[in-house]
């Protein structure tokens, strides 16, 4: 069948649309380089949803692990080391690292908090599933103020430097009244042990604990204080002020260097408070016998007693009541456990019936005037728990009660003249601090 396109005009532009509008399409698309769209069924497109590029996520690297270690009794630097992670080689290298820096055997502590880090052996382009680790730091506490870090420096060597650390530093401001003890009261009004200590060594020269104190009487005390970068107290420092109000009568004393360069403590007229011998080696103790002829209370008869007894509870400290060298730390008959410190070529003290010698306390040793020597206990020929304490001139025992300790530096002219204005800015700078917040018993911090 054929069709005459002249005679039916309504079929030809049928027929010129359906040929002529797809060319114009195909010849205005390849003009434009784009190509045409081809018709999809509506069917065909809810059947096949469109493509999604794949995102490809790089795999995070194997970061540090960090270790806190806090060493136990027994332990030793090289096994905590291994036991954290690190390889024996490397642990051997670090330790190495530390000589002239950091005494392992000397200076690590039962307590000392290691932090131990260990990096990634493996190469960060590839990610292991499980990456191996080795030593790469190692910090080491030393003081309140300073700790020592050991790093991995260039191939398998180790470099060790000490670091100061950043501190504030703080006075702190503490009074109150005794009725029980000075040790006692102080404690639970918010003096650190470590400060009453000193206290103590401070007023042992001039007052009798034993029979000085009396209830009602008052102290007074201003000492430092630091705080590291958390704001948490790192220790309790120096006295610069302290009193002791006795029956009314003020003791006051302040910190200041002597014209040896050494630093003592000195009352309101510039005269020094070390006396040459303690009058009492102890604190809180009861005189319970004197210096003088009595019936032995084990043996029955009577016989000069050659020193005076401090009745005190089994551990309470004692003092070395002056500077010197010990001469016998050992059992001694009847005075059981037995200290003879030779303070000078005239003096010495002795001290009987202990409980036990503190560490490092034996013949030959040096010891400080208020250095811990021993402990209060009941060996020997004793009937109960307390200090035998003899004072020996030129080798014979007198009475200890009765010696008149000789004064220490008086300060003169400028020194002096120096000494009264620092006593003023002190006196103002306790005026303007506030009494601490909180007692001994609510902040732990305060007695550390």
């Amino acid at each position: 069948m054929k069709f005459d396109l002249r005679k039916k005009p309504a079929l030809l532009a049928i027929t010129a649309a359906v040929i002529v509008l797809p060319a114009a399409a195909f010849i205005v698309g390849t003009v434009s380089g784009t190509d045409p769209v081809p018709q999809v069924s509506t069917s065909a497109a809810a059947a096949t949803p469109p493509a999604i590029p794949a995102l490809v996520v790089e795999p995070e690297p194997p970061g540090p692990l960090v270790h806190t270690v806090e060493i136990e009794n027994g332990d030793n630097l090289m096994e905590v080391l291994v036991k954290a992670g690190a390889e024996r080689a490397d642990a051997y290298t670090a330790i190495q690292s530390l000589k002239g820096v950091y005494d392992p055997r000397r200076d690590l502590r039962v307590g000392d908090e290691l932090q131990i880090t260990l990096g990634p052996a493996t190469d960060i382009s590839r990610v292991a599933e499980t990456p191996d680790y080795k030593l790469s730091s190692l910090r080491l506490p030393v003081t309140y103020d300073r700790e020592v870090e050991v790093e991995r420096a260039d191939g398998d060597d180790f470099v060790a430097r000490e670091i100061e650390l950043p501190l504030t530093t703080e006075l702190v401001r503490v009074s109150g009244a005794i009725d029980s003890s000075l040790f006692v009261n102080g404690r639970d009004a918010g003096i650190p042990i470590s400060v009453l200590i000193e206290l103590i060594r401070i007023y042992s020269f001039d007052v009798d604990f034993q029979r000085d104190i009396w209830s009602g009487d008052a102290f007074e005390i201003m000492f430092e204080r630091q705080r590291n970068e958390d704001d948490a107290v790192v220790n309790n420092g120096d006295i610069h002020y302290a009193k002791l109000t006795l029956r009314g009568t003020g003791l006051p004393f302040y910190r200041f260097e002597t014209s040896k360069g050494t630093i003592d403590y000195f009352n309101e007229k510039g005269e020094s408070v070390r006396k040459a011998l303690m009058k009492t080696p102890l604190d809180g103790a009861r005189l319970s016998s004197r210096f003088g002829n009595r019936k032995h209370p084990i043996l029955g008869y009577t016989r000069l007693h050659a020193g005076v007894d401090f009745a005190a509870p089994t551990g309470t400290p004692i003092y070395a009541a002056g500077d010197g060298t010990v001469e016998v730390a050992s059992n001694k008959g009847g005075y059981g456990k037995y200290i003879r410190i030779r303070h000078n070529g005239t003096y010495s003290t002795a001290y009987a019936h202990l409980n036990g010698y503190a560490r490092g306390v034996g013949s030959g040793k040096r010891v400080r005037q208020g250095q811990v020597i021993g402990y209060v206990g009941t060996t020997g020929s004793s009937t109960g728990p307390h200090l035998h304490y003899e004072i020996h001139r030129d080798g014979k025992q007198i009475n200890p009660l009765g010696l008149k300790l000789p004064s220490g530096e008086k300060l003169k002219g400028d020194r002096l003249a120096t000494f009264q204005s620092l006593r003023e800015s002190v006196d103002a700078r306790y005026a303007s601090l506030a009494p601490p917040a909180l007692s001994a018993t609510a902040d732990k911090s305060l007695t550390d």
